[in-house]
């Protein structure tokens, strides 16, 4: 039995949305045994002097692709998938060393993943998988560029580890059942249209409402639930009739599809920064115009959509869905929201609201007795300063998962 005490911690209360300095929280094997606000001293456990630096439960990033290697679709799908998960590795790895212990990948990883992640095989967060998200014919999963009829893609080449293709109710089900029967945490359905994808408007609606309740209904049977891929107002409102529990993107949103996913008690999950990146290095890609011009319509909507999501009283979550070498820009999505939502509020977004998305609240994204020992020390104040949370992980002295060190330059540095 390991038992280690941080003390003289500034810890981050998530749910309170407040710092409480001269704390001291007990660890023992993966989990937090207690949390004290009092002179209590421990005298049984290692301790680790935090000298007042903040101490935040383990981050979470409620929508990540850790298998979007490269940022071309269709080079992909061309891959091995052996291929893929080797370069996955370093991905996985690097959320970890800036502080995200826990992912929901939202399509592309698979159970081996999971398994190679929990076995020790690789290094990198607690990995919540869709495997492969749920795409009409010529939807956001259909990359096929214009003009090709045939199906070109098999599903043992890295597309398979991304998208599945299904059209009609009895297709639908057994596609979500096929996920489910693959060892996925959750469902991830197309339900609107794309800026990555050559062929469909990004704001027209994807599959019939028979199709998305079918989705939903096999995701409630297997009790879990589903994500949809979604940008325009009837896209969206269209998926919470369906009971869909959480929008992806949504940088469309008006106050009519806002009050609807209130309604439904829904999640937003904003991205902003794949867009921030894109704009950057999507010409380089070689996008062609029609892909471009969609990336700039939904990037300038982005921060009203938090706006109004936040106006409305959603829950919004924190994802970044970044693709290739973009997945060194994780952590920009915290000062990217800004201009929408309080520091504070950006750093709940990616605890306590994401644990409550996930379904695992008390036990994720908090500071608590119980909750699993995911902790994540910061040198200074990043409810003030999110530029803390960025560098890499640079002024993270201290990240733990499970109750295991992934990085200590504090006992080092003694």
């Amino acid at each position: 039995m390991t038992r280690i005490a941080f003390t003289r911690a500034t810890v981050f209360d998530s749910v309170a949305g407040s710092l409480r300095p001269n704390g001291t929280v007990v660890v023992e094997d993966d989990r937090i045994v207690d949390v004290l606000h009092d002179a209590t001293l421990v005298d049984d456990a290692r301790v680790v002097d935090l000298g007042g630096r903040t101490l935040l439960p383990g981050l979470i990033d409620a929508h990540v692709h850790v298998t979007s290697t490269v940022p071309d679709f269709l080079k992909l799908s061309m891959m091995p998938p052996s291929l893929i998960a080797a370069q996955s590795k370093d991905i996985m790895e690097g959320m970890l060393e800036r502080g995200f212990t826990t992912v929901r990948d939202a399509a592309g990883a698979d159970y081996g993943l999971v398994e190679a992640i929990e076995r020790g095989h690789f290094k990198g967060p607690r990995l919540l998988i869709a495997g492969q998200a749920i795409s009409q014919t010529g939807g956001h999963g259909d990359v096929r560029p214009i003009g090709v009829r045939q199906n070109i893609l098999c599903s043992c080449a890295g597309l398979g580890m991304l998208g599945r293709i299904a059209d009609g109710v009895g297709e639908v089900r057994r596609a979500a059942r096929e996920q489910i029967r693959t060892g996925s945490h959750q469902i991830k359905v197309m339900a609107g249209g794309g800026v990555s994808s050559p062929t469909d408007p990004i704001d027209g609606t994807q599959y019939s409402m028979d199709e998305l309740r079918a989705i939903c209904e096999e995701a409630e049977a297997a009790n879990t639930y589903v994500m949809a891929h979604a940008y325009s107002p009837r896209s969206i409102i269209r998926a919470m009739q369906a009971g869909v529990r959480s929008i992806e993107h949504g940088n469309l949103l008006d106050e009519a599809a806002a009050k609807e996913m209130k309604r439904a008690g829904a999640w937003l999950v904003p991205t902003l920064v794949t867009y921030d990146s894109l704009f950057r290095e999507g010409a380089k890609l070689g996008w062609p115009d029609v892909m471009l011009a969609k990336l700039e319509r939904v990037r300038l909507a982005g921060l009203e959509s938090l706006r109004i999501a936040r106006a409305a009283g959603v829950p919004i979550g924190f994802g970044t869905d970044l693709l290739g070498p973009m997945h060194d820009d994780q952590s920009n999505e915290f000062t990217l929201r800004l201009g929408a939502m309080s520091a504070l509020e950006v750093l709940q977004s990616a605890t306590s609201v994401n644990a409550r998305l996930l379904g695992r609240e008390g036990e994720l994204g908090v500071i608590a007795r119980g909750a699993l020992a995911d902790l994540v020390v910061v040198d200074g104040d990043p409810t003030t300063d999110l530029t803390l949370l960025q560098g890499q992980g640079a002024r993270m002295p201290i990240v733990m998962k499970g109750g295991r060190f992934v990085r200590d330059r504090l006992s080092v540095a003694h």
